[in-house]
């Protein structure tokens, strides 16, 4: 656990009396959570996908090539809407977090959640 404060800075929200500071433990878990989901997810897709067209193929039923390559364009394609889910996420709430004057509370809760995003 320590590992991961070292990694991450704290991350401090608002101003006045509704100020507070996200942990670097936290930030560090959430990027973590958040690269995971980016990265690991859509490269499990596409591996599993390639393993059941591979066994397909190597069984040689046409029928069984035809069900197995619809399966691999679906995982495909969920691999790819993971990917860009989260990249939109992370353009929209840093171009959110940038809108704004100084005081506003909208924009602080914004500019906190872009860099607790990690950008």
């Amino acid at each position: 656990m320590e590992m991961i404060s070292l990694l991450a800075a704290d991350i401090k929200c608002g101003t006045g009396s509704g100020a507070f500071t996200i942990p670097g433990a936290v930030v560090g878990i959430i990027q973590t959570i958040v690269f995971i989901i980016q990265v690991v997810v859509p490269i499990l897709l596409i591996i599993w996908g390639m393993l059941d067209f591979a066994k397909s193929v190597i069984g040689g039923d046409e029928d069984a090539i035809k069900k197995s390559r619809k399966i691999f364009v679906q995982r495909l394609i969920a691999a790819i809407i993971v990917f860009l889910v989260i990249t939109i996420t992370q353009l929209v709430v840093t171009t959110v977090g940038g809108i704004g004057g100084k005081g506003n509370n909208a924009n602080s809760a914004w500019s906190c959640a872009a860099r607790l995003l990690g950008k």
